[in-house]
């Protein structure tokens, strides 16, 4: 089985937290790693296929991964709420510095009209042809989330993600 593959499966039965950082194509490999390690040194195997065996078979070394993977996913979220201070830290300073961040407000600004848009060519044009809707949704799709992002990142995140953030904090001290 390949990495990404094993590691899901791992994470999936136990460690559920981890799979949300599957979701970036630039961390997923290295998260793969990751949950693999920790499977093989909770359960002092060799291969990645042994370590799923033995978690299988043995619900206290399971409870360790879970354990491990916590943490893991502790870790992971320091380092993406650390990226994302970064990046609003950068617009207050260019704030501070008189200076407006084009790129970001372009950005929005694309991201916003490219969904209006397609939600226009939909609307307009009911007898569009199937694989031409089925892009065009598509797209809105991609779009959609672009915007869901720049909304959370102009006006932070929410009360459930604060909670969370503030556990996070807790747990680090």
């Amino acid at each position: 089985m390949d990495p990404i593959t094993l590691a899901l499966t791992l994470a999936g039965q136990f460690a559920p937290s981890l799979i949300k950082h599957f979701t970036n194509s630039e961390t997923a490999a290295a998260v793969a790693g990751q949950v693999i390690d920790m499977a093989r040194t909770v359960t002092g195997t060799g291969t990645p296929d042994e370590a799923l065996a033995s978690l299988k078979a043995d619900p206290a070394l399971a409870l360790q991964f879970k354990l491990a993977a916590l943490q893991a996913d502790t870790e992971l979220e320091k380092a993406s709420l650390a990226d994302r201070a970064n990046a609003r830290g950068r617009d207050v300073a260019l704030a501070q510095a008189g200076r407006m961040n084009w790129r970001g407000d372009l950005l929005a600004f694309f991201a916003v009209g490219g969904l209006v848009l397609c939600v226009y060519f939909i609307a307009r044009d009911a007898d569009m042809p199937e694989r031409a809707v089925n892009a065009v949704m598509f797209i809105a799709g991609v779009l959609a989330s672009a915007v869901r992002d720049v909304y959370g990142f102009e006006f932070g995140s929410s009360r459930s993600s604060q909670v969370k953030d503030a556990t996070i904090s807790n747990l680090s001290k």
